[in-house]
């Protein structure tokens, strides 16, 4: 099974979670779909007990970072936050344009992100849902979501199913980008010799 590229960077993060579960099955999701480094912010995460549900033992590959509130917060620069948010300002995801680099920030599903925190979001986006989805669930959207904007993949056909096969050109003896094509006139050491 190959990787998939996808162009920028992203990130993902929680703020006031205390259900270790939750917040490992987020770890395990972000590095399944590729994220560059996980975070906390407030939250009283048990790495412990994070284990049950991240089987992948993201912090041993991901970098987690851990702040202790919305203003020690530190993302790279020109890094966007965005928050993940059942707001009516918000934007809804299928709408929504990533940022090239993003960093997303879930929080408690009773409660939601604090004032201070969505104060710092540059975007905030709502899956557009009748009420508040697990954590994981909706981390996994937004980065599928993402995926889906920012990953190299065919074009949906119009008709269902999935793309046709693609089609292989014949490759020129030492070349991986294909025979040559020329606008106008074949040159000469290209023609074969009956041609002449």
């Amino acid at each position: 099974m190959s990787e998939t590229r996808t162009r920028g960077y992203c990130g993902i993060g929680v703020e006031g979670v205390s259900k270790p579960a939750n917040v490992g099955a987020l770890l395990r999701t972000a590095h399944a779909f590729g994220a560059e480094f996980c975070f906390t912010v407030g939250a009283g995460y048990d790495a412990r007990g994070g284990r049950a549900a991240d089987t992948a033992a993201t912090p041993a590959h991901v970098p987690l970072w851990r702040f202790a509130d919305a203003e020690a917060l530190a993302l790279p620069q020109g890094c966007a936050l965005v928050g993940i948010e059942l707001l009516d300002e918000a934007a809804d995801l299928p709408s929504f344009r990533h940022p090239l680099s993003a960093a997303y920030v879930l929080g408690p599903e009773r409660s939601g992100l604090s004032p201070a925190l969505l104060a710092r979001c540059r975007h905030v986006v709502r899956i557009p849902t009748r009420f508040a989805l697990n954590l994981a669930v909706a981390g996994a959207l937004v980065l599928y979501d993402r995926l889906l904007q920012h990953g190299r993949f065919a074009e949906r056909p119009v008709g269902a199913g999935g793309p046709p096969a693609a089609a292989t050109a014949p490759r020129a003896a030492g070349s991986s980008h294909g025979a040559p094509r020329f606008r106008r006139n074949r040159p000469d050491w290209l023609k074969p010799a009956s041609e002449d």
